[in-house]
């Protein structure tokens, strides 16, 4: 998983899709949804913390004015 793309194929697999309009609100979804996900069991750890680092990534860069 390197992408927001590949994240958001991981939400797919499970019927989430989100989206807001507002980019750091979706990813703060995003990373609310794969906490459940990874609670019960429904996805790995590496999953888990692969997305986990795609998402802070693609936040830095939204703040930095990159995405």
């Amino acid at each position: 998983m390197k992408t927001m793309i590949d994240v958001r194929n991981l939400l797919k697999r499970f019927g989430a899709f989100i989206y807001t309009g507002d980019r750091l609100g979706d990813l703060e979804l995003i990373e609310l949804e794969l906490d459940d996900l990874y609670q019960y069991g429904f996805i790995t750890q590496q999953e888990f913390l692969t997305a986990k680092l795609c998402i802070k990534k693609e936040k830095n860069n939204h703040l930095k004015g990159n995405g």
